[in-house]
C-alpha cells in the first residue's frame, strides 16, 4: 500500500470509527489514570466494539499514538505510554515497563 492509502486510510478509522464513544479531547489530558479509566469505561460499555473490552480501549489507544506518529510529542507519548500501563492495571493485565 502506498503512503497516501494509508494516510486515507487511518484518516477515515479516525473520523468515521464509533466503536468506542470518547470525549473529545481525551488524549490531550495529562492524567494517565484517567485516559485510562476513561477508554476502560467507554469499552465496557460499547456495544459496536468487535473485540473485549481491553483489545478494544488498547487498540483505541496505540491507533492514536500510531497516528500521529513523529509529530506527536515526547511528553505527550510518555503520557499515552503510561496510560497504556494503567490500561494493563485496571484490566488485571501486567505492566510492561
Amino acid at each position: 500500500m502506498d503512503s497516501a492509502k494509508n494516510d486515507n486510510w487511518s484518516e477515515r478509522v479516525t473520523r468515521n470509527s464509533h466503536a468506542l464513544e470518547l470525549p473529545e479531547g481525551l488524549f490531550s489530558l495529562d492524567d494517565p489514570k484517567a485516559i485510562a479509566r476513561t477508554l476502560k469505561a467507554a469499552a465496557e460499555s460499547s456495544k459496536r466494539r468487535k473485540s473485549d473490552p481491553y483489545r478494544s480501549a488498547m487498540s483505541m489507544l496505540t491507533f492514536f499514538i500510531n497516528r500521529a506518529g513523529q509529530q506527536l510529542p515526547v511528553k505527550r507519548r510518555q503520557v499515552l505510554e503510561a496510560a497504556k500501563d494503567e490500561l494493563r492495571e485496571l484490566f488485571g493485565r501486567p505492566r510492561r515497563h
